[in-house]
């Protein structure tokens, strides 16, 4: 790899970690602030849907941004506006929970356009779905970090404290970026008109090209299942198994620390052997038949076995995203592919906000976890499906 190349993926693999982990500090969070503030735990669900509800409008809007002002910027404003959002919690006014997350999800939609728009520029075609997926690792570097840090945070200095230290983490990353502005933002263009148009413009090419469509329905339910696993494993484990939150924490952790290896293993797979498309059907496949798994534990398990489903989920459903961003940054529009990206992404986004909220509806009414696991299998399987049809 290229030096450029080089520092792009270490810059963005670590804004990426702390994007991610922003939008997990209050569903680790959850277990202390509710026993604290007296709320019911499954409002994580609630918090969750407000926060990718603004995440997938701005996901499909910042392209235009991200040209004007450059990727690297936007990577800082995103990591700033993620601060403000965790500092907005910190209060403990329960109505500010709703735009506090809404700050967070404005702020981490930017985090992957950007990227993928300075990877695309670096990339070798051939090497695109490895690097993506490097980049990509990000995620679950990010999950272990709220699976750590939180629950640390929560038994040392409260929850709050947790917000306050990953809001300053974000900060500190803002700063630490700046130097490498030079570099990456050489291709921003000043006087790019920012309009409404833009989205429509994006969402039609995605509407109107098969290739794109099957990567935004795969968005959709592949980042549903992950935004379930997410949002609710770690309650799971507490409020359903009777486990401690450093016991669930730990466990959770360690299924994030399998998608990173996982991640690269796909690239490898789709950039040498398979077509990307193949290799994204497989791990719809199976991601929701581990999805479908987790749904039937019970107070009876095994840490060991719980773990070996929780990794078998996370390898799938929280490792597929190198390998579908480098399809997407292959088949966009020159010069779109930060636009495009955040489109398709937005789809994800809506899976993201959607998920949670049915999954709490489903708890709610029946009071089980297991039926919401089992449900919201079912669309990622479907698209497995379609991409099999479609793999080329």
């Amino acid at each position: 790899m290229s030096r450029p190349l080089l520092l792009a993926v270490a810059a963005m693999l670590v804004q990426q970690s702390f994007a991610y982990m922003s939008g997990l500090v209050m569903p680790v969070a959850a277990p202390a602030v509710a026993a604290d503030l007296g709320l019911d735990p499954a409002l994580v669900g609630v918090f969750t849907g407000f926060m990718y509800f603004a995440s997938m409008f701005v996901q499909a809007s910042c392209g235009g941004f991200i040209i004007r002002f450059g990727a690297l910027r936007m990577s800082q404003v995103s990591l700033v506006l993620m601060a403000t959002g965790l500092m907005l919690i910190v209060p403990a006014v329960v109505p500010l929970f709703a735009l506090a997350a809404m700050v967070i999800g404005t702020g981490t939609a930017p985090s992957t356009p950007a990227s993928s728009q300075i990877l695309a520029r670096y990339s070798p075609p051939r090497w695109a779905p490895l690097v993506f997926s490097i980049k990509q690792t990000g995620v679950p570097v990010g999950a272990m970090l709220a699976g750590l840090i939180v629950p640390f945070c929560v038994e040392r200095f409260g929850w709050r404290g947790a917000f306050v230290v990953t809001g300053l983490m974000c900060l500190a990353l803002a700063l630490a970026l700046q130097p490498l502005r030079r570099e990456f933002d050489q291709d921003r263009k000043p006087g790019y008109p920012l309009t409404p148009s833009d989205v429509g413009e994006t969402l039609r090419t995605i509407f109107g090209r098969a290739d794109l469509r099957g990567m935004a329905v795969a968005a959709f339910a592949f980042v549903g299942l992950q935004s379930v696993f997410a949002s609710f494993f770690v309650i799971y484990m507490t409020e359903g198994l009777g486990h401690s939150l450093t016991t669930a924490g730990f466990v959770f952790s360690i299924a994030q620390a399998v998608a990173i290896p996982a991640r690269i293993l796909w690239g490898w797979i789709a950039g040498r052997y398979a077509p990307p498309r193949l290799v994204l059907a497989a791990l719809g496949v199976v991601m929701a038949v581990a999805a479908a798994a987790t749904g039937t534990f019970g107070r009876d398990w095994s840490l060991a076995a719980i773990a070996a489903v929780a990794m078998a989920y996370s390898a799938t459903a929280i490792s597929w995203h190198g390998v579908l961003l480098a399809e997407v940054a292959r088949v966009a529009p020159a010069g779109r592919v930060a636009a495009i990206t955040g489109g398709v992404l937005s789809f994800g986004s809506a899976g993201m906000m959607s998920y949670p909220l049915i999954f709490s509806a489903i708890l709610a009414g029946s009071g089980s976890y297991a039926y919401g696991f089992w449900l919201l299998c079912l669309p990622a399987l479907g698209a497995g499906l379609l991409l099999y049809r479609d793999r080329a």
